[in-house]
């Protein structure tokens, strides 16, 4: 259905407002943007895209999880990155003007909103603010990639799951409980480790304070979880 920024819920306005895509925005001009976006839900396992299609709009994840991965030739998945509500993802794609060099599965129940590349082609057009925004937006990709690349290289598989727990962790000092958002297996494949590695490696963290039980976890110090994956704070 067509999107407008007045019907979206305070939650997926907010959302919408701190992607580095729109903070640029006018308020007419993010309007305008959306009034040619649609908004779905979609079933857990259904494919947004599969590799080789055109690219020909980009996607905002309003709820939910999605899971990026690649095939080879023999039907091998690898996948590249998880997406998380509050991100973007198909954007460098769809301003390549090829096709999608990835595929994007559905691996929670989630709510999606997607723009094609006319709607935001005429965006750019009017507002050169969105354009940089854009530059802007790719730039951060480009960083958290790197980051990731480097993470696999020198760290520790503790280190690596310990990494991804604190990505689900409030901002801030104390302890944190939560479930996992998606299948330890899942997470595993992610974080470049085969499922026993990650089990064992959740079994490293409990001397720091991590327990974890099925799919819940409690995190009694998330400073001193943090302090042995050698992350730096939040930024304020």
């Amino acid at each position: 259905m067509p999107a407008q920024l007045a019907d979206l819920s305070p939650h997926d306005a907010a959302l919408l407002r701190e992607l580095p895509l729109f903070q640029q925005l006018a308020e007419p001009a993010l309007e305008a943007l959306l009034a040619t976006a649609t908004v779905r839900s979609v079933e857990r396992g259904t494919d947004l895209f599969v590799q080789g299609d055109p690219a020909d709009r980009f996607f905002i994840l309003l709820e939910g999880w999605v899971k990026l991965y690649r095939l080879n030739r023999d039907g091998a998945e690898a996948v590249v990155t998880m997406v998380h509500a509050g991100e973007s993802f198909a954007d460098a794609a769809m301003f390549a003007q090829g096709n999608f060099p990835v595929c994007a599965q559905a691996v929670t129940d989630l709510r999606v909103l997607s723009i094609t590349s006319q709607a935001f082609a005429r965006c750019v057009q009017s507002d050169v603010k969105t354009a940089f925004a854009m530059l802007g937006s790719l730039s951060m990709r480009l960083r958290t990639l790197v980051g990731q690349i480097e993470r696999l290289q020198v760290q520790s598989a503790p280190q690596r799951v310990g990494g991804f727990l604190l990505s689900l962790c409030p901002p801030g000092p104390g302890g944190a409980s939560f479930t996992l958002p998606l299948e330890k297996s899942l997470v595993a494949r992610r974080l470049g480790i085969q499922p026993e590695t990650f089990s064992r490696a959740l079994a490293k963290l409990r001397p720091i304070g991590v327990e974890v039980h099925g799919a819940e976890v409690a995190v009694s110090d998330i400073d001193a979880l943090r302090g042995f994956c050698q992350e730096d704070p939040p930024e304020e």
